[in-house]
Formats: structure tokens, sequence, C-alpha cells
């Protein structure tokens, strides 16, 4: 089939790391996709943006409600607002025939995900989760390794995610998603990629499940003795790894200032400000977190295939990696190296495929961004995309996995 490309016209709602990171990408697609216009409230996120793909002040909107205000007036609006406020825009967009990239998780609801998947149905507008990692190197790699049939049917898979301790205590206890009300549910807003990813892998369907987790650590008992409500505010607690005034000045997790001070590129004034005014310098003890630190989900799938997935904010890197059993053999993979072993039974050998990891999410920003313009132009044969119903499926998962844990791990039927 010979898919004749256009331009698509794109419309930014939410300018923070996650709609800065796809937009950045569409410049490496030549002729692919322009970015027309953004609606941002925060004025010096709205103006980096501007300045960084040349709009005009008339298309740099405050409000993701000014884009509809007037006729649509692109192809595609690219959703990356906070979990909690994608509903309202995307329903918006798709009465108004636009086709959607809609930043991960769908909505913080179940019924609101399958809303937004009927509408679409209704209206014919296609919508593209950003489940990123299907996209990354390794986990494409994984997948044809297993169509093609080299370790035979999948017996188990058993996944882990590494959040990372220092992540976990920016984004998780003092950040946006610290508090499940005002967010998702851990399970949603983190681990709703890891779900999708090992039902892509298994390619059956989720029978039940059950789930243990819990915060345990980053909470007010855990405080220590004479540790004041502020890292700024002459906290003397030696060898805390949650220092703010080490981690946003020399820790490693340098897209961690922006956040901090709200802008790109931060002078160390602005931390400085920044951790002394706002939520980034509290201590990590004396929070109002309440998502969970650690969780492990059971699942059964069709004819008897078992998996279990364990997410830990208790690691010092940021990673994820697979084991998957099957007849025939048996599948390593780990984002930190790039490598993945495929033992085979019968020859007692190992075979290595070596992956080159480039880019965002192990290249898979830039993956779903050549997927989602392919997508939009027609090309149907795109293995793997994940559009609105295969996405609202797989966050049943997650629903039902924190269903589970606020039950005691009672098993629920899917």
């Amino acid at each position: 089939m010979v898919i004749k490309v256009k331009t698509i016209k794109a419309i930014l709602i939410g300018a923070g790391q996650r709609g800065n990171a796809y937009c950045d990408e569409v410049a490496e697609i030549e002729g692919a996709m322009q970015i027309v216009g953004v609606a941002e409230p925060d004025d010096v996120r709205r103006t980096e943006f501007q300045k960084k793909h040349d709009l005009d002040d008339a298309v740099c909107l405050n409000t993701w409600q000014d884009v509809f205000k007037k006729e649509k007036w692109a192809n595609v609006v690219i959703i990356a607002t906070q979990d909690n406020m994608h509903y309202e825009p995307a329903m918006a967009a798709i009465e108004q025939g636009y086709d959607i990239l809609l930043e991960k998780p769908i909505a913080p609801t179940a019924r609101e995900c399958m809303d937004i998947a009927k509408a679409a149905h209704e209206k014919g507008v296609k919508v593209v989760v950003c489940h990123v990692l299907r996209y990354s190197s390794m986990f494409k790699a994984i997948k044809d390794i297993l169509d093609n049939g080299e370790i035979g049917d999948i017996i188990t898979v058993v996944h882990n995610e590494n959040v990372g301790n220092t992540h976990h205590a920016h984004s998780y206890v003092r950040g946006k998603w610290a508090k499940r009300e005002e967010s998702t549910p851990m399970i949603l807003a983190k681990s709703c990629h890891d779900m999708d990813m090992i039902q892509w892998l298994v390619d059956k369907k989720c029978l039940r499940l059950s789930s243990f987790g819990s915060l345990s650590h980053f909470t007010k008992e855990n405080c220590p003795d004479g540790a004041p409500p502020r890292c700024t505010d002459g906290c003397n607690i030696k060898d805390c790894p949650y220092d703010a005034r080490y981690l946003y000045y020399e820790g490693d997790l340098g897209w961690t200032r922006a956040t901090a001070a709200g802008h790109s590129n931060p002078t160390d004034d602005e931390i400085a400000e920044a951790l002394k005014t706002g939520p980034y310098g509290r201590c990590v003890y004396q929070c109002d977190n309440d998502v969970v630190d650690h969780q492990v989900v059971s699942m059964e799938f069709e004819n008897g295939v078992t998996a279990i997935f364990s997410m830990s904010s208790f690691t010092p890197d940021i990673s994820r990696s697979i084991k998957i059993m099957g007849t025939k053999g048996q599948l390593k993979a780990h984002q930190d190296n790039e490598d993945i072993i495929i033992s085979d039974f019968a020859t007692r050998k190992d075979r290595v495929v070596k992956i080159k990891v480039t880019g965002g999410h192990g290249g898979g920003d830039g993956g779903i961004m050549r997927a989602f313009c392919k997508y939009i132009n027609g090309d149907d044969s795109i293995s793997g995309i994940t559009e609105i119903d295969i996405s609202t499926a797989n966050h049943m998962l997650c629903f039902a996995a924190e269903e589970s844990r606020l039950k005691g791990g009672q098993v629920v039927e899917l």
C-alpha cells in the first residue's frame, strides 16, 4: 500500500516536560508534522514553547478551552496535561473532529476512559495513547522474538519496574503525582506502561488478578528526630538520601531542576528560591503524599499463562527488567544494558541480541511520534499501535489492581 504523506498540523495542550518531549521529536521527522499552536496557562512555559517553535502570539493560548472556541484549525491535538485533566480536552477535541495523541493515563476513572473510547468511535476520530515503551528499541525487539516463536509458548512473565528512590521522592512524594485524589493511583500514573506492556507481550486475555502494596517509608512515622519541615530550614540530618539541597544542585536527575523551578535551564539562585518556597524543598517525611511506594500484581491469563509485576521505589536506578519463560527457552532483558539474552533449552546455548538504545524512553518518544504520523496519514499496518480501544482495555488491569490492593489483595475477576 502506498501512503501519501501530508504534513500534519498539531496543537499542543500542556507545554510541560512530556508535551515538549513529543514536540521536540517532530523536528526529527522531516515534513511529517508542524506545530501550529499551544495552550498552556503558565506564562513562562508558554513563552518558551512559543520561541522554540516560532509561533505567533495569536496561536499561543492560555487554556485548553481557548483551542476549541473557534472552528477546527489543525488536524491533531496533543494532550499532555496533568493526569486528571485529560478527560475534558479530549472530549472537546473529539467533538470537533480532531485526531488525538493522548498522554497516558487516558483518564483517572474507568468510566472516563470508556467514555473517551466510545466518543472517538462515534465521531470517527483516531486517538493514540502514549504507551511509549511499546515503541522503544528493546521492547519492540522482544515482541519480535516472541512472535517468531523462539522461546515457544509463553508460560510465565516476571516484570520489574525500578522507579528509583530519588525519582519517587521528586515525583510521588514532593511532586504532582503524590496524592491519589489529585492525580491518579501509582499503578495508573506510573505503571500503566507496564500493565500495557505485559498484556501486549503475552497477547492473551487477562482473566483475574490480585495486588498488594502500600506506602511504607515516606511517612511521618519515619521522619528523623529534629528534621525541620524543609531541607532548607537548616536541616542537619547527615547522609539523608533525599536532601533537596543535594538533589536539585548535584543530583543525577537533571530534569528535576526544571520541574522545581517551573521552567527550563534554571539558575542556582532560582533553584534556591524554589526550594525555600515551593513543594520540592519539603522534607520527604513530612509531605502530604499518599500513593504507594511499592506494589506487586499477580495475573492469570488465558491458557494458564501467569505474570508477576513488581513496582518498587527502593532502587538506585530508573529502569525496567523482564524475564519471560517459555516452553522452548527463556528471554531476559534489562534497560540498563543493550543485550537481550535468549536461552535455548534444546541447544543449551544462549543467543545475545544487541539493542541500540537512543533517545527518550529508550527510543520510545521518537518511535511513537513516527508511528503516530504514519497512522494519522492512513497507514493502518503499523504493528502494536496503542489506539484508544487497546489502551482502555489494558487500563482496566490497573483499575482492577487498585481495587484488589484496597481490598487487601482480593482476587478480581476481569
